[in-house]
């Protein structure tokens, strides 16, 4: 059974699932970069009417939404797929066949902290309003992350980021001086 939560992002809507979604960690799919996708199931989804990024987790999706669409639309649309997918296939949408990316820092200290503290403090709250934050560097004191799904375009994330993000890396990992979205 699929459930919807919406997010802080009124452009942006939850979906969960019992079954797990991705079998890899979170992935972040953009329509204009749908062409070469390989994956059915995200294809189909990101050509959906209004439909312009769709973020995977491992028990939840969650879709951006373009403001000339409703949600009284387009959720039934996703659920459906998403439903149909399930009914045909006993196996994560995304499943393990990718080499997990590398970090140019990952036997760095202070990157191992600033991850740490990114994926047991900030990724779940994150997680829980439908999106995801990538760790990206750390130079001079400043640490870039992107943030996915629901977060990205949502009017609240620069806020997230600064009061959330910024003082919880801050608290933790001294050599912490500020961070900022790519």
């Amino acid at each position: 059974m699929i459930q919807t939560e919406s997010t802080p992002n009124p452009n942006s809507l939850k979906f969960l699932s019992e079954k797990i979604i991705s079998a890899i960690g979170t992935e972040e799919f953009q329509k204009e970069k749908s062409k070469n996708l390989s994956n059915v199931f995200i294809k189909e989804l990101l050509e959906f009417k209004g439909v312009e990024l769709v973020l995977l987790s491992k028990n939840f999706l969650s879709v951006n939404k373009t403001e000339d669409v409703s949600w009284n639309e387009l959720k039934p649309m996703v659920i459906s797929h998403l439903n149909h997918y399930f009914e045909n296939n006993n196996e994560p949408i995304l499943k393990e066949n990718k080499k997990k990316e590398l970090n140019q820092n990952d036997d760095d200290e202070t990157v191992k902290k600033i991850i740490d503290v990114l994926d047991t403090k900030i990724r779940p709250a994150v997680a829980r309003d439908g999106g995801d934050i990538k760790f990206k560097s750390f130079v001079n004191g400043v640490v870039k992350v992107e943030l996915q799904g629901s977060c990205s375009g949502c009017p609240s994330s620069l806020m997230t980021l600064k009061q959330g993000v910024q003082n919880l890396l801050k608290h933790y990992v001294k050599e912490v001086n500020s961070v900022e979205a790519v």
